[in-house]
Formats: C-alpha cells, sequence, structure tokens
C-alpha cells in the first residue's frame, strides 16, 4: 500500500499522486488470484496499509463486480468481529484503521469466502 509512512516517512516524498494509479490493477490481480487459489468455502485476507478508497475498498469492490477482469466467485465477510474492542472500526464488513483513531498505520482489512 501507499500509507506505510509512519515505518517509513520518506516514502511519501518519493511518492506522486499519480503512482496510486498503477498499484490499484496489481492489487486486484493479487486478490483474483488468491481467490482462484483457495478451495470453495477457503477465506482470503485482503490487507494493505492505505487511506485510499482506490487500494482498499475499491480494489475488493472492483473483484466481486468483475471490473478490470473476471468477476470473482465470493462473499465479503463482516471482519469486525475478529476486532474486539477495536473502536471506532465502521460500518464493515471491511476495516479500516486510522493513526488518529486507532494508534496504527492506515491498514485495510477485507475478508473475503469464496463460493465457487
Amino acid at each position: 500500500g501507499s500509507a506505510r509512512c509512519a515505518a517509513a516517512p520518506e516514502a511519501r516524498w518519493r511518492r506522486r499522486p499519480e503512482d496510486l494509479a498503477g498499484f490499484a490493477p496489481l492489487q486486484r490481480e493479487l486478490l483474483r488470484q488468491a481467490l482462484a487459489a483457495v478451495r470453495v468455502g477457503g477465506v482470503v485476507g485482503y490487507a494493505t496499509c492505505s487511506p485510499h478508497l482506490a487500494e482498499t475498498r475499491a480494489v475488493v469492490e472492483d473483484v466481486l463486480k468483475g471490473r478490470g477482469g473476471p468477476a470473482a466467485e465470493a462473499e465479503w465477510i463482516d471482519a469486525r468481529p475478529l476486532m474486539p474492542g477495536v473502536p471506532a472500526l465502521g460500518d464493515g464488513p471491511d476495516v479500516q484503521l486510522w493513526p488518529h483513531l486507532h494508534g496504527t498505520d492506515a491498514m485495510y482489512l477485507a475478508l473475503l469466502r469464496r463460493t465457487a
């Protein structure tokens, strides 16, 4: 992801806005390949250190809806129950952590179960 600035603060000075456009296609393909590799009923976790919708929820939505490639036969699983006691996880089913709320990098998690 693009947001590992807490661990590597110099990264923000090496990245340009147009760099972001190159991340999402790779992330979509990695997620598609992971879902193809897991058995039916298996679960894939898609995680990235990013606050950008283009690298987080949009990647998952694109893969599920077949944007930029074949649609994945998978369902979204609510990830919030896996983080009891963590406040402000949002509406789900995915989770976005924020530096100012959670004391972490901007981290994202979506869980997908292969259905066919």
